[in-house]
């Protein structure tokens, strides 16, 4: 296995983690377990950002800029709901 194939499922891997912590977080009926979770969370979208990071250094993870119309348009919508 590549290199970039093995990051990329560490990014899934870890995205999926900061969802279950967040849930955990949310759903938390104890101070205790709230901050336990959210600590977790916090560590886990560190190593998030560190792998995004990497990776978007290689070039392996590439995103599309938005066209303006459209950033203007959505921004329009949004402002007279």
């Amino acid at each position: 296995m590549e290199d970039r194939d093995l990051m990329e499922n560490e990014l899934l891997i870890i995205k999926g983690v900061c969802d279950l912590y967040l849930h955990g977080a949310i759903e938390s009926t104890t101070a205790e377990v709230h901050q336990a979770f959210k600590e977790a969370l916090n560590i886990s979208l560190d190593i998030q950002n560190k792998l995004y990071n990497l990776m978007s250094e290689k070039g392996w993870y590439k995103t599309d800029t938005a066209e303006q119309t459209k950033i203007d348009a959505t921004k329009t919508k949004y402002a007279n709901a």
